[in-house]
């Protein structure tokens, strides 16, 4: 492998949350969990909301339900694919992370679905 991969994490966010900020909070962790072995196999971890809240914020928006979402939330992940080399899909039903995978697919990107798939994969070490 000779240059790094910036490869979209995507996954449930907003499904099956009811918009309830500590369960979209948990959705987020999870995926973050995948940004460390990630980076540690020696790409860039991405996730769509780093980016799209805060732009979301800046639209005037305070939650993820107000209407100015829709004009935000998709179309970042739809901007970010032009920049990724890959997506990682993580497991959970999630119609912007299949939205992501079919943006992908139709551009020729990798998917993977597995930590382990990704090239350079490096597993946790023991301390």
């Amino acid at each position: 492998m000779t240059k790094p991969l910036l490869i979209l994490i995507a996954g449930p966010y907003r499904s099956g949350t009811g918009d309830d900020p500590e369960l979209l909070a948990r959705n987020l962790a999870r995926l973050e969990e995948a940004a460390w072995p990630i980076f540690r196999s020696g790409h860039v971890p991405m996730i769509g909301e780093w980016v799209a809240l805060p732009v979301l914020r800046g639209a005037g928006g305070k939650t993820i339900a107000d209407p100015v979402a829709k004009d935000v939330m998709y179309p970042t992940a739809d901007r970010l694919l032009h920049h990724c080399d890959a997506v990682l899909r993580l497991p959970g039903e999630s119609t912007g992370a299949d939205q992501d995978v079919a943006i992908a697919l139709s551009r020729g990107l990798a998917v993977y679905h597995h930590l382990e798939d990704i090239p350079g994969y490096l597993p946790a070490t023991s301390a």
